[in-house]
């Protein structure tokens, strides 16, 4: 299954540049948020692949004006084609606005999402926001990963993780692995062809 994977600015082959066909190749579009709701609902108007998203720490338009024909899988596990996809959006607690959390409240959003996980026998791809503690994130408050995500990795196993939130002009790279995990930052756009065993 081929991915088209998104966050944080809009590239602008798929935007600015935008030719009919440019999307066709892709089977899911996955946004890991700070996109503006106009850029996703294009997208999902000008491909035949569905887009599901989460929230970065900038969408609170979202809750006023979602992106139209989009899906938003925060706190859910869903199912795209054999497919288990896990969303956890948002990033640290850094000012208190929307989208922000602390380490004890997504270790509790984790925590909620276990038996989902344990009934879906497993999942396949993680979806947030900010990057796991110490992998592919920053050494500033508001850019810092999530240490809870480092656990919930080893008790998921997931074949990736894919983040959003740190931008590569930060000099940090855009992939990592933890054990048998890709940590993949989808800042603008990245492909991602992952397999599916139904």
């Amino acid at each position: 299954m081929k991915l088209l994977l998104l966050s944080d600015k809009p590239n602008p082959v798929f935007w600015d540049f935008y030719r009919p066909g440019r999307l066709d190749s892709y089977d899911l579009i996955l946004s890991a948020g700070d996109l503006d709701p106009e850029y996703l609902t294009f997208l999902v108007t000008m491909s035949h692949a569905p887009v599901l998203y989460i929230h970065g720490n900038h969408d609170a338009s979202y809750d006023a004006r979602p992106p139209e024909g989009c899906e938003c899988i925060d706190d859910r596990l869903i199912q795209y084609r054999g497919l288990r996809i896990v969303g956890l959006g948002g990033s640290a607690l850094y000012n208190n606005g929307p989208y922000q959390y602390t380490e004890r409240q997504m270790r509790q959003r984790i925590r909620r999402l276990n038996g989902k996980v344990r009934r879906a026998k497993g999942v396949d791809l993680v979806l947030t926001h900010a990057a796991p503690h110490g992998y592919c994130d920053d050494s500033d408050y508001a850019h810092r990963g999530f240490e809870a995500f480092l656990p919930m990795l080893d008790r998921w196993n997931p074949k990736a993780l894919v983040h959003g939130h740190i931008h590569l002009m930060y000099g940090i790279p855009r992939e990592q692995r933890y054990r048998e995990t890709r940590i993949l930052n989808a800042y603008e756009s990245v492909e991602l062809d992952m397999d599916v065993h139904i």
